[in-house]
C-alpha cells in the first residue's frame, strides 16, 4: 500500500474549508513576484532566527510589511476572483488589480514608518504629529482589510466592535462606562505604543510562530509525514477498526509538527478515511474520527498551535514549561477518541487491516528514519535552554541538510562535504547563543556529534533524491501558510490596545464573576457543593461557552487572545493559577474546530468522506468528549498540568486515574458498548457513574467505581454468555 499523500487534493480541500488558504489565481509574472517575496520572507526569518533578531520594532515592522503586503497580492478582495487574463492588462498588472497594488504599497509604507522614526517615538507617544496619525490610520485600515480577506468577517466585526466601544465609553451602562477617546488618541495608542498593533501577538508570530510553521512544511516535504503514517500503521493497523486507530495515531504524530486542524485532517484523512469506509465505518463516523483526532494537533507538543507561543509571552514562562504542561491533557484527548473508536469497532464487528493492506513499514523506516533528526534536534534545543526560534532554526537547517543529502545515484561527495563544513561553521558560531560555560560547550559538541553520526549512518543507506527546487517551494509554501495568522495577530493587537486604553479587562472579569455568583445563589440549594466551588464552576462554564461560540467564526489564536484578555482575569479573581486559566481558554478555543455550526475541520473531513457535514460535526464533538471535560479537571486539580505551583504527585495520580475512568465510562456510554452491547439503562447508569471521577480525590474515584458495579456485572455476564455461545 502506498503512503503518498495527494498534496494537490489536500491543498484544494484546505482552500475550500479554510479561509486562510484561499489564494488568488495569478498569471506567470505575478506568480514569480509573489514567489520571490514569499521566499524573501522565509529567508529573513530563517536568517534572523539563527544569527540574531533585529531591534524589536524593526523586526516586527519588516515582518508586517511583507506579510500585509503579500496578503493583498495573494488574497483577492472577493472569493470570486476572475482568472488572470492573457497578456498584459494595464488595470491588472501581473494579474493583480491596481487597487491591490495600492494597498500593497500602503501596507509596506505604514508598517516601515514606525521603525524609521524609532528614535523619536518616546517624544511622539501621547503627542502624535498629523503624519503619525495618518500613518496609524492607514495601518489600521490595512490590517482590518487584510483580516477580512484572510479570516472572513467574524474577527473584523469583533475588532470594529471593540473600536466602537473605545469611543462609546461615556454612554455605556454600569461598569462598562469609561471616559472615551478621540481618533488621534486611539491611533496613537494602537500605532506608537507596544500595547497595540506592534504588541505581543505580532511579536510572537514574527519570532516564534512563523518559524515553526516553516519547520512543519519543510519537515513534511523531506518525508517525515510518510514516516509518521508508516509508524501509525505498524502500531494500530492490525487491531479491530485499524484504519480509525491509524487516524488517531497518525494525527497525533502529525500534530507534533503541524498546528493546523484542517491541514492535519486533509493530509492524514486522504489516506485513512477511504480505508475506514472500505472496512465498514459509516462515512460520517470516519470523517468525525479524523476531524477530532486532527484537532489534537494544536495541543500536541512539541510544536502545538500558535496560541501556545502566545502563552509563552503572556505568562513569561519558558516554552519547555508549556510543552510539559500539555503532555497529559493531549494524551487524554487522544485516549478519549481511541476509547470510542475501539468500542465502536467492537460493537459493529470491524476488523483490522490485513498484511496485504498495510504498507511495508520496515522499508519506509529504512528509507526515512533520518527525517527524525530535525525533530530530535528541535526538541533537544528546546530543552537545553535555547530560545524556541533558535530551536526552529536548527530544525529547519537540518531539514535542508537531510533533504539535499538524499540521493540514490553514485556521486562525488562534494555536496556532503560542503554541507558538513557548513554545519561545522554554524557550530563555531555557538558562542553567540551561549553564556560560555563549559557545560554549554560540552552540550554543543555532543549535539554536533549526534547529528554528524546520524548523517554518516544515513549515507550508508541512500534514498530517493529530493531536488533543491522542492526545498525552495517548501520555503514559499511555509511563508504563504503564515500570512493569515500574521493578519489575525495584528487585528488582535487592535483589540488588546482598546482593552488597555479603556482599562476594561478587570471590569469584564468582575461582570463574569458577578453573573456566576448570581447563578450560584439560585442553584446552591439544589446542589451539594460549597459556594466557592459553584462560583468557579459557573464561571468556567460561561467561559467555555463563550470560547466555543466565538471559535465558530474566529481562528483558535484569536479566540485564545480575546478570551485571555477578558476571561482569564475572572479566573484569576477566583484563585486559578495563570497557566491553568490560559490552558482552559486554549483548549476550548481548539474545540470550536469540531463544534457545529462552523466546525471547519469536521466539514473538511466530511467532504473527503462524502458525509453530511452537520452530522459529521456532531459526531466529532461527541468524540472530542475528553477535550471538553479535561479542562474542568485541571482547573480543580491543577497538578494534572504538572508545571504548576504546589504540584503534588498524589493529586496528579488521582486526577489522572479519575480522568481515565470517567472518559472510559462516558465513551462506553456514548458508544453503547463496553464488554458487550449495552441497553439504555446501562448507558444512562454508566454515564452517571462516570461523573464523580472527574472530581479529583479517592472518595470521588471510589464512588464512580462503586456506582458502575451493576453495569460491569451485567456486561461481564453478557460477555461470558456470548463468548461461550455455540457457533452457527
Amino acid at each position: 500500500m502506498s503512503l503518498q499523500v495527494d498534496h494537490a487534493k489536500a491543498a484544494e480541500l484546505e482552500r475550500e474549508f479554510d479561509a486562510e488558504m484561499r489564494f488568488r489565481p495569478l498569471g506567470s509574472s505575478g506568480t514569480w513576484i509573489v514567489a520571490v517575496l514569499l521566499l524573501s520572507l522565509s529567508l529573513f526569518h530563517f536568517y534572523t532566527a539563527g544569527f540574531g533578531l533585529l531591534r524589536e520594532q524593526t523586526h516586527r515592522g519588516i515582518h508586517m510589511a511583507l506579510v500585509l503586503g503579500l496578503i493583498f497580492l495573494v488574497f483577492a478582495a472577493s472569493r470570486k476572483a476572475p482568472a488572470p487574463a492573457e497578456g498584459f492588462v494595464w488595470w491588472r498588472p501581473a494579474g493583480v488589480p491596481l487597487y491591490d497594488w495600492g494597498l500593497f504599497a500602503a501596507a509596506v509604507v505604514s508598517s516601515l514608518y514606525l521603525p524609521a522614526i524609532f528614535h523619536d517615538i518616546a517624544f511622539k507617544t501621547g503627542n502624535p504629529e498629523p503624519i503619525d496619525v495618518a500613518m496609524g490610520t492607514l495601518l489600521i485600515v490595512v490590517v482590518i482589510e487584510a483580516t477580512r480577506r484572510t479570516m472572513g468577517w467574524a474577527l473584523v466585526v469583533i475588532t470594529l466592535s471593540f473600536m466602537a466601544y473605545a469611543f462609546a465609553g461615556p454612554w455605556m451602562p454600569g461598569m462598562l462606562v469609561h471616559p472615551g477617546t478621540t481618533w488621534s488618541q486611539l491611533a496613537d495608542h494602537l500605532y506608537l505604543t507596544s500595547q497595540g498593533i506592534y504588541g505581543v501577538p505580532i511579536g510572537v508570530v514574527a519570532t516564534y510562530v512563523f518559524h515553526f510553521v516553516l519547520f512543519g512544511v519543510v519537515a513534511m516535504r523531506i518525508g517525515l509525514g510518510r514516516l509518521f503514517l508508516a509508524m501509525a500503521m505498524a502500531v494500530a493497523g492490525r487491531f479491530a477498526g485499524g484504519p480509525a486507530k491509524v487516524a488517531i495515531f497518525g494525527s497525533a504524530l502529525f500534530g507534533m509538527i503541524s498546528g493546523s486542524s484542517v491541514a492535519n485532517a486533509v493530509t492524514v484523512g486522504s489516506l485513512t478515511i477511504p480505508m475506514m469506509k472500505r472496512l465498514g465505518y459509516r462515512p460520517h463516523f470516519a470523517a468525525g474520527v479524523e476531524a477530532t483526532a486532527s484537532t489534537g494537533g494544536q495541543i500536541t507538543p512539541p510544536v502545538m498551535g500558535a496560541a501556545a507561543f502566545l502563552m509563552v509571552e503572556f505568562l513569561e514562562t519558558p516554552y519547555q514549561t508549556i510543552i510539559i504542561a500539555a503532555i497529559v491533557p493531549a494524551f487524554l484527548h487522544f485516549f478519549g477518541v481511541f476509547i470510542q473508536v475501539h468500542f465502536e469497532a467492537k460493537r459493529v464487528g470491524l476488523r483490522g487491516l490485513t498484511p496485504e493492506e498495510m504498507p511495508d513499514w520496515r522499508a519506509v523506516l529504512r528509507q526515512d528514519w533520518v527525517t527524525l533528526i530535525p525533530l530530535a534536534a528541535l526538541i533537544w534545543k528546546i530543552f537545553d535552554g535555547s530560545t524556541p526560534y533558535l530551536a526552529a532554526f536548527w530544525g529547519i537547517y537540518l531539514c535542508i541538510i537531510v533533504g539535499l543529502m538524499r540521493s540514490t545515484r553514485p556521486r562525488w561527495p562534494v555536496i556532503d562535504i560542503v554541507l558538513v563544513v557548513a554545519w561545522a561553521l554554524l557550530l563555531s558560531f555557538g558562542r553567540q547563543w551561549l553564556p560560555g560555560a563549559a557545560a554549554d560547550w560540552f552540550n554543543e559538541i555532543a549535539f554536533g556529534l549526534f547529528v554528524l553520526l546520524c548523517l554518516a549512518l544515513w549515507r550508508l543507506n541512500p534514498a530517493p533524491a529530493l531536488h533543491w527546487r522542492e526545498l525552495l517551494d517548501a520555503f514559499t509554501v511555509g511563508a504563504k501558510y503564515a500570512l493569515a495568522v500574521g493578519a489575525a495577530a495584528a487585528a488582535i493587537g487592535i483589540i488588546i490596545g482598546v482593552v488597555t486604553l479603556t482599562g476594561t479587562a478587570l471590569k469584564f472579569a468582575t461582570i463574569i464573576v458577578g453573573v456566576a455568583t448570581d447563578a450560584t445563589n439560585l442553584m446552591q440549594a439544589w446542589l451539594p457543593f460549597d459556594k466557592v466551588t459553584l462560583v468557579k464552576f459557573f464561571t468556567l462554564a460561561m467561559t467555555a461557552l463563550v470560547c466555543i461560540l466565538m471559535g465558530c467564526g474566529v481562528p483558535t489564536t484569536a479566540t485564545y487572545i480575546i478570551m485571555v484578555t477578558i476571561a482569564a482575569p475572572a479566573l484569576g479573581l477566583l484563585g486559578v493559577a495563570p497557566i491553568v486559566a490560559h490552558f482552559f481558554v486554549f483548549y476550548y478555543g481548539v474545540l470550536a474546530d469540531v463544534t457545529p455550526p462552523v466546525a471547519v475541520a469536521a466539514y473538511a473531513a466530511a467532504s473527503m468522506a462524502g458525509a453530511d457535514p452537520f452530522r459529521t460535526g456532531n459526531t466529532a464533538f461527541r468524540l472530542a468528549l475528553a477535550k471538553a471535560l479535561v479542562p474542568f479537571v485541571f482547573v480543580f486539580s491543577p497538578s494534572l498540568l504538572i508545571m504548576v505551583p504546589g504540584f503534588s504527585w498524589q493529586e496528579f495520580l488521582l486526577a489522572f486515574a479519575g480522568c481515565l475512568v470517567s472518559v472510559t465510562f462516558l465513551g462506553a456510554s456514548l458508544s453503547s458498548y463496553l464488554l458487550a452491547p449495552m441497553s439504555i439503562w446501562e448507558r444512562i447508569w454508566l454515564a452517571v457513574a462516570a461523573l464523580p471521577a472527574m472530581a479529583s480525590g479517592t472518595t470521588a474515584l471510589a464512588a464512580s467505581l462503586v456506582l458502575s458495579l451493576p453495569v460491569l456485572a451485567t456486561q461481564l455476564v453478557r460477555y461470558r454468555r456470548r463468548d461461550h455461545a455455540p457457533e452457527g
